[in-house]
């Protein structure tokens, strides 16, 4: 399909532009690259909580790790003396948020000095030695850094490169992401049952080398695919829109408003989305101890629930948007902030099913179905739906056009909030009844639905549409239409 070596030059580009499933070959290059990449990232976040508590951190094998006592101290000069299982759960959560960090320097370094090419060759390589580097108990806190500082040089380059094989006017530039986020969700459901069956069945080692390995097949899948991508632009050159954007005229009283009532919404954000950011966290550990993972007389990896989750987040987004769709056709749609409001509503529904759980255990002593994974998991889902893609699409629309890169990189910063909270939160799963924690978790993420819904009564007016759309037309900016 991606093959035209035989052409001539303008009829090779030409196929090209078409050659996978319509869209540009460069594509399905990127793609199958990003597939693997996120293959690697989510199969080794998998296994990190469960290797660092079942293993790393325990007693009889924390001493060998360098750095520990630095890390250690850092943490518990901030929380006070942390458990194994306490400490682990703040490394992850650590790890889980500065990965929504690194990506802002990342691209920095591809804009400003190595283009994106070579930075994304040394993110690769940066993230399969960081794979490697695990298998090692010495050196866990460089495989760490090397992941983060290869995450940061990757991500946001690879996906930048995907709209550059599209011009301005492209209409399949939306289908085009759509295809991307499909490779990624189906890394995300095969990676835990892979490196995870590895990792608690075989080795960790095992789980993390094939992490490595996985990282490497992308690296060599984007090396050969890279003559399918468009010639990249001097970093030196991209100065010419800074110059741009500086000659434009300042911010209104209004947008400089919007911009203030942005910012101040990210901590809601991070209240809103505790309960779905758990379930890397303190949701497998708790699962090992009190789920039920016997199936017909076979122990089921808990990384396994992951994949589940995937799989189902995957169904519960298609029936978000298509739900809206109906309801837009009856009735008027709801903005952004209602819609987020209603889906952290509906998340803190999330857990609070397993204080229910959490009760059984208590009453009879005894471990619950799997069935409470499958709940949890479609109504928290549900929920998540209308709230991260949401916020998205409001920040794109609300945000000044000249400050629109900065505002969506602002925008993931409750990503790095929430995983960092969500990793002190955890560790109150050793000293609280589970009945207590999952109810804070509950209480949390529906506090965070009436803070939004308070924020659409008092601000509703000022994030409207069609006041944006007027200062953006007047400002000569690109103007969303109201969805």
């Amino acid at each position: 399909m991606l093959t035209t070596a035989g052409a001539a030059p303008a009829e090779r580009d030409s196929r090209a532009d078409h050659a996978f499933f319509g869209h540009p070959a460069g594509l399905g290059w990127l793609s199958f690259c990003e597939l693997w990449e996120r293959f690697s990232y989510y199969g080794m976040q998998a296994l990190l909580v469960l290797y660092l508590t079942n293993y790393l951190f325990l007693p009889q094998n924390i001493g060998h790790v360098a750095g520990i006592d630095a890390v250690r101290g850092f943490i518990e000069r901030a929380t006070g003396p942390r458990s194994p299982q306490q400490l682990a759960s703040a490394v992850f959560g650590l790890y889980a948020g500065l990965v929504y960090l690194t990506p802002l320097f990342g691209g920095l370094l591809a804009d400003r000095l190595l283009g994106r090419t070579k930075t994304i060759v040394i993110g690769a390589c940066l993230m399969a030695l960081g794979h490697f580097l695990m298998a090692f108990e010495a050196s866990f806190f460089i495989a760490l850094v090397c992941l983060l500082i290869g995450v940061g040089c990757f991500k946001g380059n690879i996906a930048a490169q995907v709209g550059e094989l599209y011009a301005p006017g492209d209409k399949r530039r939306a289908s085009a992401f759509q295809i991307f986020m499909l490779a990624v969700q189906l890394a995300v459901i095969l990676a835990p049952i892979v490196c995870g069956t590895l990792g608690e069945k075989v080795a960790w080692h095992w789980g993390f080398g094939a992490a490595g390995v996985g990282m490497l097949i992308g690296l060599v899948v984007y090396l050969a695919g890279r003559r399918w991508l468009p010639p990249e632009q001097p970093p030196g050159r991209r100065g010419d829109a800074v110059q741009a954007a500086q000659a434009r005229p300042g911010m209104t009283g209004a947008e400089k408003a919007r911009l203030v009532l942005l910012v101040a919404l990210i901590p809601v954000l991070m209240l809103s989305i505790v309960g779905n950011q758990q379930f890397n966290n303190a949701f497998p550990l708790w699962s090992q101890k009190y789920m039920d993972l016997v199936l017909f007389g076979w122990q089921v990896p808990v990384t396994w629930l992951q994949a589940v989750d995937a799989f189902v987040s995957t169904g519960t987004m298609v029936a978000s948007i298509a739900f809206w769709r109906w309801w837009s056709v009856r009735r008027r749609e709801p903005d952004e902030l209602t819609k987020m409001a209603l889906g952290s509503l509906l998340a803190a529904g999330a857990p609070a099913l397993l204080i229910i759980a959490a009760g059984l255990i208590d009453t009879t002593h005894e471990k619950v179905s799997f069935v409470w994974t499958l709940g949890y998991t479609i109504v928290n889902d549900l929920g998540f739906a209308n709230v991260l893609p949401v916020g998205l699409a409001l920040y794109s629309r609300v945000a000044p056009k000249r400050l629109e890169g900065l505002m969506l990189g602002m925008y993931y910063l409750h990503l790095f909030l929430a995983n960092t909270f969500v990793g002190w939160l955890a560790g109150f799963l050793e000293t609280m009844p589970g009945r207590e924690f999952w109810g804070l978790h509950a209480a949390l993420v529906a506090g965070a639905g009436v803070l939004l819904l308070m924020c659409r009564v008092v601000f509703g007016r000022l994030l409207a549409p069609e006041g944006v759309a007027v200062e953006g037309a007047g400002s000569g900016g690109v103007v969303s239409g109201a969805h």
